[in-house]
């Protein structure tokens, strides 16, 4: 097919540009239906105050990961976690998951049977139910559909849409890691195909590798929460990018953001791979993504219930949405906050 000059590409707009534009003017009609597209996850009523969580998550092979250094089995597990943390972003407990393939002519049997190790331990791991999927040929390459189900009181339910002014943001665990533990590979991926006789050189990176190959989503933070008493104003989960998910809750929420450098919490072996590797480590924390660690807001009198929990960082607070999103750096220096994580387009 010739290429139409007049027509928009898909590049120009972005994965969340066409998203808008493709669910323009689709309306829900089931009175059930509490919130369809547009947060992490869609909200069905159930029955009497209890409503089903519903993601959704496509992995492309050469798009969403390299099978040079993925191992199948994590695969496997990472595919579950990428949705059941949409399920934790959403105050919920994922209790099934269909998983669907589509298969090329390069995998055997066994191959796929070790895709499915991985996402029979990560369902133990995460206490869900594999109950259905699909199975079809792949001109190129593997593809990975997951569609997790959860459940929720309705009135525990967070949403992106939440936050107000003076909200404190928080973000559980650390930024950046599975970003450098993909760099890391990519690095030495790039050297063995240049050089095949040199061994990769993975030493020492273990938590790095980890959090890119082998990510865990954070259903013990949601625990934590409960057990403080705290229900966040927002929320959502950090796969694109710390930057991209604050804009998601910024526009949504219709507030501002204001967040500290110095405050953004960047393990010392993510700092240290990023400093070897020439990146800034702010940067790589902001924009990395992978990270499937929970961005959230609290209202200030929570502060004293989170303040001293190692796990989690108040790393900002929400103002005006006439202030729009800023960074302060550790020089006191004000910047605008642009998204430059994961872009699928």
């Amino acid at each position: 097919m010739l290429e139409d000059k007049n027509t928009t590409s898909i590049e120009s707009v972005g994965e969340f540009g066409l998203i808008d534009l493709i669910t323009n003017g689709l309306t829900t009609t089931h009175p059930s239906t509490l919130k369809g597209i547009g947060d992490d996850a869609a909200v069905i009523k159930t029955e009497e105050g209890k409503c089903m969580l519903v993601s959704t998550d496509l992995l492309l092979e050469g798009v969403h990961f390299d099978l040079s250094y993925m191992p199948l089995k994590h695969l496997g597990f990472k595919a579950i976690t990428a949705n059941v943390s949409d399920i934790y972003a959403m105050n919920g407990k994922p209790t099934h998951a269909t998983v669907s393939l589509g298969i090329s002519s390069k995998f055997s049997v066994d191959a796929i049977e070790e895709i499915y190790q991985g996402i029979q331990l990560a369902s133990k791991h995460y206490g869900i139910d594999i109950i259905g999927g699909d199975t079809s040929t792949s001109k190129q390459g593997l593809l990975i559909s997951v569609t997790v189900i959860g459940e929720a009181a309705i009135d525990d339910v967070v949403y992106r849409s939440g936050a107000k002014e003076n909200d404190l943001i928080c973000v559980s665990g650390d930024l950046g890691a599975a970003y450098m533990g993909y760099q890391l590979l990519e690095r030495e991926k790039r050297v063995y195909l240049s050089t095949p006789e040199i061994q990769p050189d993975l030493e020492g990176h273990d938590y790095i590798l980890e959090r890119q190959l082998k990510p865990e989503a954070r259903k013990d933070l949601i625990e934590t929460l409960k057990g403080l008493s705290i229900k966040p104003t927002s929320m959502i989960d950090v796969s694109d990018g710390l930057s991209s998910e604050l804009m998601h809750i910024a526009k949504q929420s219709g507030v501002g953001i204001v967040i500290y450098e110095d405050k953004l919490p960047i393990d010392t072996t993510t700092y240290n791979m990023a400093r070897e590797m020439e990146l800034d480590p702010t940067m790589c924390a902001l924009n990395g993504g992978e990270d499937y660690e929970l961005l959230f807001t609290i209202s200030q009198a929570d502060y004293d219930k989170v303040k001293n929990n190692a796990d989690i960082s108040i790393i900002g607070h929400c103002v005006n949405k006439s202030e729009g999103l800023s960074l302060i750096t550790k020089s006191n220096n004000k910047h605008e906050l642009k998204a430059q994580g994961w872009k699928a387009f």
